[in-house]
């Protein structure tokens, strides 16, 4: 149980993210997700992104897990891998460039990815 917990809090704490970019551009990820969606179903080569179809693939793998019995290591890994692709990124684009919201919208993230490697190490 605590394994779907931690996988739900991935994939929750991944759409909390924040961008800003320009003098005027800003949007939390499940905002840039809303739009991602609606481009992969009208124009999907304008979607066809490593940083929009990666973290799209790993929410979709943690989702699977929250439905086994017993979530998958290896598919949990693979989903944390694939958002942590984009979320550690902005970590270090929020620390790099003092950009507090930015830095703070992906520490939730950051930490229940930590929690989650070292709920798997304890479970070997």
């Amino acid at each position: 149980m605590k394994r779907k917990i931690l996988n739900a809090l991935l994939i929750l704490t991944s759409l909390i993210g924040y961008l800003e970019w320009g003098t005027d551009q800003r949007m939390f990820l499940f905002q840039g997700e809303r739009e991602v969606l609606g481009k992969l179903v009208s124009d999907p080569v304008s979607a066809a992104h490593p940083f929009t179809l990666l973290p799209l693939i790993g929410q979709i793998l943690l989702l699977i897990t929250l439905f086994q019995k017993v979530p998958g290591k290896w598919l949990t890994f693979i989903g944390l891998g694939c958002l942590s692709f984009l979320l550690v990124f902005m970590f270090l684009i929020g620390l790099l460039s003092l950009n507090f919201k930015i830095l703070i919208s992906t520490i939730p993230f950051v930490v229940t990815g930590i929690l989650v490697i070292l709920e798997a190490r304890r479970r070997k």
